[in-house]
């Protein structure tokens, strides 16, 4: 996958970036799709009984701003990929906790996934949100759009390696050529969100796709969106595919801070029946209220950036000891709450391709010490600059103080993360970025994970200076064999070496993987299931009875 990771990385640039990440602010849509716009926000505190008991209009806040893309193609926002997801549909969808492929707008799962050619019949009768047919042509133009060298997306990092074109067969039908046997290109699919051609080939409106302009063909439609406040989605009539809408309305409030979000979830008269990035200090309030609290645990992570342009971090044994340096157990203790896991590899335990690396950065200050003396640095000082999230800032205290204990003087800096980025994309000099990061958003497949951070010319490559490094060369080499490889065991074999190599140059590497947190009211909901990346998924969920 490193060629379409690079292919994407290449292109890439600031304001790309910040879109796809969700950092930057989108103006609020002005397309006619979207009738609530206009008056101004929806109500945030409807609660919505449908006069039988149930619950009409569910109200969810979620953690993470609404001011992202929304364009599937190219998104990372947490709440607009949460929000696509009831909205859109892929060939084939992924349950959002187990993570098994299962037919969505595609009437099943081929039955050779060894195949390099795999056909899927559309579902008959789905229809887009504006009412008009769903066909081949649309599935083609999606693609088209993904795998086309000269339009940079982020799904083209996700299929452009493997995948080699898409054909339209017949109306109903298409068909996927493969480049090579890509079983986990199953799993994929679902970040292919099927997008119809007769909206999204007019001009502009792949523009209108990022400020909010949202068709799909999924179970919910959206029919208002504030980029500082709300979206509206509301369930679509003609949806005949398998995870139907339960609730007429949905209005999903973005809160960032953390103290209104816990309020309007909390107490007597509380807003609204669901919240994701609870913070661990009120979940036993929330307990205490009668809410459901649960956390997810997966890729969530503060990482280490090291500039490897920028000396004395150029030198492995500089970016190795500032690591065994760093007293994970307080971290997870003070700032996480219990609520987290020292890293010993890339990937989180929870991984089906996880074991720990040859590497782990137990808590040794000594070996830091020794490591600066082989290294011949002595009276080190860092800026650190970090996202200012949450619990991100709630960890850094504890980086300061390890790294002071060793003799490095540390200055933080936390800050917007759309600032830290603009100086990131301007090439500006720096020496080491903690920040946040969970590729389970896109799959829990660990060559996708690794792709995601690590490739010759991706993003975050660029960002670290280290791709013309040997070591990277070296890395960059045994990845794209690890994805050429069809024997699954042969492959996570293949995949666990190079994270040894990951993990011994340490240039992009996680501190401590963390849980996150959702809470809700079960008086109000059932079938909610916390997963372990941002937002929620309540195609499964349904009012309490």
């Amino acid at each position: 996958m490193s060629d379409a990771t690079s292919t994407a990385g290449r292109a890439l640039h600031r304001r790309s970036f910040l879109k796809y990440s969700g950092a930057i602010g989108a103006a609020a849509a002005i397309t006619t799709t979207l009738s609530a716009c206009s008056g101004g926000p929806e109500s945030t505190t409807d609660g919505g009984g449908d006069g039988k008991g149930g619950l009409s209009t569910l109200t969810a806040v979620i953690g993470y701003g609404n001011d992202g893309s929304w364009d599937p193609t190219q998104t990372a926002s947490a709440f607009s990929m949460a929000a696509n997801h009831h909205i859109y549909e892929g060939l084939l969808d992924t349950d959002p906790i187990s993570r098994e492929p299962y037919p969505a707008l595609a009437t099943e799962i081929p039955s050779d996934l060894q195949s390099t050619t795999w056909k899927f019949t559309l579902r008959s009768g789905a229809k887009w949100h504006d009412g008009k047919p769903v066909t081949a042509d649309d599935v083609v133009f999606t693609f088209d759009r993904i795998l086309d060298p000269d339009t940079v997306t982020l799904a083209q990092g996700f299929f452009l390696s493997w995948l080699k074109e898409v054909k339209k067969v017949d109306e109903q039908t298409v068909e996927l050529v493969l480049k090579f046997p890509f079983p986990d290109g199953a799993a994929r699919l679902t970040l292919a969100k099927i997008m119809p051609k007769h909206v999204f080939s007019k001009p502009g409106a792949w523009e209108k796709a990022i400020t909010g302009l949202a068709v799909g063909s999924g179970p919910y439609r959206l029919t208002a969106h504030h980029a500082k406040s709300n979206s509206v989605l509301e369930a679509f009539a003609d949806y005949n595919g398998p995870r139907k809408a339960t609730f007429a309305k949905m209005n999903w409030l973005t809160i960032v801070d953390a103290a209104p979000r816990v309020a309007k979830i909390s107490g007597a008269g509380a807003g609204a029946q669901i919240a994701d990035n609870v913070p661990y200090a009120n979940i036993a309030q929330l307990e205490k209220d009668g809410l459901k609290v649960e956390g997810g645990a997966g890729m969530n992570n503060l990482f280490l950036m090291f500039n490897t342009g920028h000396k004395p971090f150029d030198d492995v044994r500089v970016r190795q000891a500032l690591h065994y340096a760093i007293d994970r157990e307080k971290m997870i203790s003070a700032a996480l709450k219990g609520h987290g896991k020292a890293s010993t590899s890339f990937l989180d335990e929870g991984n089906p391709s996880y074991r720990a690396a040859k590497t782990v950065y137990g808590y040794d200050p000594d070996k830091a010490r020794q490591l600066l003396k082989d290294a011949g640095v002595s009276n080190l000082k860092i800026k650190l600059m970090a996202v200012n999230v949450s619990w991100i800032v709630d960890c850094l205290p504890t980086i300061e103080e390890s790294w002071r204990k060793i003799g490095v003087e540390t200055t933080l800096e936390p800050q917007e993360t759309a600032a830290l980025f603009t100086k990131l994309d301007q090439k500006k000099d720096f020496q080491v970025v903690a920040a946040a990061s969970n590729p389970n958003q896109f799959g829990v497949e660990a060559d996708l994970i690794m792709h995601y951070n690590y490739g010759p010319a991706n993003l975050w490559m660029q960002y670290a200076r280290w791709a013309k490094n040997s070591e990277a060369k070296k890395l960059f080499k045994l990845m794209d064999q690890a994805t050429r490889e069809a024997d699954a065991e042969k492959k996570k074999q293949m995949v666990q070496e190079y994270i040894d190599l990951v993990a011994e140059n340490a240039v992009i590497y996680p501190v401590v993987h963390n849980e996150l947190v959702t809470a809700w009211d079960p008086d109000k909901l059932t079938g909610v299931r916390a997963q372990p990346y941002p937002g929620i998924n309540l195609l499964q969920a349904k009012p309490a009875k």
